[in-house]
């Protein structure tokens, strides 16, 4: 099994993980639908004391196992081995349609580089959000097909610095808008009575556990690389501080913008790729900074979907006994409807599911609810079928905040995770927010159950076939 070169190869490829558009586009969108500031108070208490635990536990796990997704549950129980095949399922559908996303922002990036002027609307009624998502996919294969190191870490090695260092030049320059003011009172500046509400609460664990990219597989893939010396909880920590910091810039940068030009900051997952553009043609070198800015948001969308494939190479190629490059090609063959299907509901043919584009359902029913379902297997599996003293001894001592951090994840942490899925289902609450990409309606409580459903029965039954294939 490779390794990654360096602790920093590690660090920096578990943030380009957690670094994507959720901390860039999403974040800034839910805090303008969350009342602002207010927003900051939530979402800060999930990152750190929801979500990081949980990065600690699923990196320890991985290292400990030294495996993939499916032999590191295989590793605890045999009959464990379908859940790690549901996580890989679930990354692979997010995947899909993340990829469609991520074709925008190189579709955006060369319309920022050209100038040329095209509304959102006016892209997605064509067919190129299709071609676009088939490149995006692409890059993200050759990437991962190069290896651990050659690929992944190579380019996070160079990517996520030159993310942050262009976010760091971005906000410098919202300094002198006539909008940053008002845009730091708004990002900055709490309104208290906004917390009592229920709905911010769970907007901000929900988009804790998307940003951080915990509960995917994804840092129990990364964690299986990770040298033994190196120690866990400062790693997850510098992951931690990383991404909620590049959430915060990425608020500097986009609500002095938006206010400047007389905009709302509330309309959602529309922010990037409607709102922003019309804001940066009224700006002095609007289009140098419209380049920079969709290039920040490529540099993240590409390290996340890299490791959001590197989990199912990494575990069809373990399972198949196969090259990486061979998995790669067979995986890649196989993105291709995984994209194409949600890239045209975004498009001239506008496919549509239960009313809402097929993206929007995928992202609603497999990308959240189902995250969250395989969230709480991942942390009950490892604390309730792992004794504690696997996860003291990975993480180099049985002090007492680490029997604390264990605890969390097996008690409160999946609490709050079955919270989210029965907020979203029985109490039958249209927590939009919590979703990637949000336009249509909400899609409903039984089409939502049945699609996920259906789709873990299908990968469970897919599962069993191949054992008894195999045997």
């Amino acid at each position: 099994m490779e390794r990654w070169s360096s602790h920093i190869g590690f660090i920096l490829a578990a943030i380009g993980a957690a670094v994507g558009l959720g901390n860039i586009w999403r974040f800034s969108a839910v805090l303008g639908q969350n009342g602002g500031g207010a927003y900051l108070i939530p979402y800060f208490i999930a990152v750190f004391f929801f979500v990081l635990p949980l990065m600690i536990l699923e990196i320890a796990m991985g290292r400990r196992f030294r495996g993939t997704a499916v032999s590191a549950f295989a590793a605890v129980r045999p009959e464990f081995r379908p859940i790690g095949w549901l996580i890989c399922a679930v990354s692979f559908v997010i995947l899909g349609y993340y990829l469609v996303i991520t074709g925008w922002t190189i579709a955006y990036l060369i319309f920022s580089a050209t100038g040329e002027t095209i509304t959102f609307a006016g892209f997605t009624g064509t067919f190129q959000p299709v071609i676009f998502a088939l490149i995006a996919a692409l890059v993200t294969s050759i990437v991962v097909s190069a290896g651990v190191r050659a690929g992944i870490e190579r380019i996070s090695v160079i990517l996520i610095p030159s993310c942050i260092g262009i976010l760091v030049i971005l906000a410098a320059y919202s300094t002198t808008l006539t909008g940053f003011t008002e845009g730091m009172h708004y990002l900055f500046t709490p309104d208290f009575s906004v917390l009592t509400k229920t709905d911010i609460w769970l907007a901000a664990f929900g988009q804790a556990l998307f940003s951080l990219s915990v509960g995917e597989g994804i840092l129990l893939t990364y964690g299986a690389y990770m040298a033994p010396e190196q120690d866990i909880r400062k790693s997850a920590l510098v992951i931690t501080v990383a991404d909620f910091s590049v959430a915060l810039l990425a608020g500097i940068v986009i609500f002095p913008i938006v206010f400047s030009n007389g905009l709302s900051p509330a309309v959602g997952s529309e922010l990037a790729f409607s709102t922003l553009p019309l804001a940066f043609a009224a700006l002095p070198a609007g289009r140098l900074l419209a380049v920079a800015f969709f290039a920040v948001l490529f540099f993240a969308a590409i390290t996340s979907a890299v490791s959001m494939m590197e989990v199912c190479v990494a575990a069809v190629t373990e399972a198949a006994g196969w090259s990486r490059r061979r998995t790669t090609f067979v995986l890649s063959v196989l993105l291709v409807p995984a994209v194409l299907l949600p890239s045209l509901s975004y498009s001239a043919l506008h496919l549509s599911f239960a009313g809402n584009p097929l993206l929007d359902f995928l992202d609603e029913t497999v990308g959240t609810l189902g995250l969250h379902i395989v969230a709480i297997l991942l942390a009950v599996t490892f604390t309730w079928f792992v004794p504690e003293k696997v996860f003291l001894s990975e993480t180099k001592s049985a002090s007492y905040l680490n029997r604390f951090i264990f605890g969390l994840c097996r008690y409160l942490i999946p609490a709050i995770l079955i919270m989210l899925v029965v907020a979203e289902l029985v109490a039958g609450t249209e927590l939009t927010s919590l979703t990637f990409v949000h336009t249509g309606q909400h899609i409903g409580s039984l089409i939502q159950i049945d699609a996920v459903v259906i789709f873990a029965f299908m990968v469970i039954a897919a599962c069993t076939i191949i054992g008894w294939i195999r045997k």
